[in-house]
This record gives C-alpha cells, structure tokens and sequence, in this order.
C-alpha cells in the first residue's frame, strides 16, 4: 500500500506541476496570439493547433537528447527526474493550452478589446481583464491540459526511466506491472487513473456546459 500510494502521490505531484508550468506558458502564448498582430503570427496559430497530436515518444526522445550528459541542457542534470518528466508533459500539454486559450481570448478581444484600448489600457494590460471575461474557457483549457499530462506515459518513460520509488508513475507502472503479470497492482492503478480522467472529463463537459448556456 506504500508503494501503491507513492506512485500515485508522484503521479499527481508530477502532473500538477506540468499543468502549472504548461498553464503559464499556455496562456501568456494563446493571449499573445490573440491579442497582437505581427509576421508570422498565423503560423503560429496553426502550428500551435497541430501539435495537439504531438506524438510522445518523440518528445521524450527530443528530451532525452537535450537533457543527456552530453547534450546542451545535460549541464542541470535533469534526466531520470521527476523534473524531466514535468518537462516532458508540459512540452506536450502547452500547444492544447496554448490554442484554446487563444480561441477564447481572441474571441473576448473581438468583442471589448476596442472598449478596452479606448479605456486607456494597452494590449498587455487588457490581457489579464479578457482572461478574467473568459475564466470558464481557461479553467477548462487548463483542465484540459491536466488531462493529457496525467495520462501520459511515452515520453515520461524515455526521460524518467520508470525508477521504482523515484520515477515511477501511474502510467508507466501499469506497463511494467503488466509485463511482469501483476495484474492486481496494475488493474488498482488503472481504476484509479480512470477515475481521474473521468473527472477532469466531467468537469470539462460541465464547464462547457455552463459557458453556452
């Protein structure tokens, strides 16, 4: 039961930092896009839609050569740590935050961004006002967000090593568990990142929900 609580401990210390640093990142990027016109600022957009599907492994792999003892980034030590593995989910989380963010602040820009330049307030100042006017369409961002980093396993698994009292999540202890035939540990964890994941979708659907209404 030790062990059973520590990986899923871990599994929610991890993601909930992912989340945090994906969310700040997420949304100062959607709202920029949002609210600034500049070259290339189109592209970004689209590039920020097409990473919704960014496949994990190669991630990890991008990470694992940035984080390696002879890559750029090897200096800090990072690889094999719940560090890493934060890393490595909000790489694949910020693009869903990002692009939902944006779609929501653009469409408050739209509509009182004009209200609000004659108001007085720059582009940057207005930023925090149209998050608040959409604060239902960023919680759900990032629950959304959330949603991705606690199931993932691909990537945490090249740059965390599935360390056992270290780096071992829910994810990535299912697979180890159910190679070694261990089905009542894995199946335990399994119900428990199931009853997660339904919750966070529940929460976006009745998130969404409210917004339309």
């Amino acid at each position: 039961m030790d062990n059973f609580a520590h990986i899923i401990g871990l599994s929610l210390g991890v993601s909930l930092c992912a989340t945090a640093l994906e969310t700040l990142v997420g949304l100062s990027l959607g709202a920029a896009l949002a609210v600034y016109d500049f070259p290339g600022r189109r592209g970004l957009v689209v590039l920020a839609n097409a990473f919704f599907g960014l496949p994990p492994v190669t991630v990890g792999l991008a990470l694992y050569l940035l984080l390696s003892r002879s890559g750029p980034l090897g200096i800090f030590g990072l690889l094999f740590t719940p560090g890493a593995m934060t890393l490595a989910q909000a790489a694949l989380a910020t693009p869903i935050v990002t692009a939902l963010a944006h779609r929501a602040v653009e469409d408050a820009w739209r509509q009182y961004g004009g209200a609000l330049m004659i108001d007085g307030a720059s582009r940057l100042r207005a930023i925090p006002h149209l998050l608040a006017m959409e604060r239902i369409l960023i919680l759900t961002a990032t629950l959304a967000g959330f949603g991705r980093t606690i199931s993932e396993v691909g990537a945490i698994l090249i740059v965390g090593g599935n360390i056992a009292g270290y780096t071992r999540t829910m994810t990535t202890a299912i697979v180890l568990e159910t190679s070694k035939g261990n089905l009542t540990l894995a199946l335990g964890l399994g119900l428990v990142l199931i009853g997660i994941s339904i919750t966070v979708s529940a929460a976006i659907f009745a998130l969404g929900g409210g917004q339309r209404s």
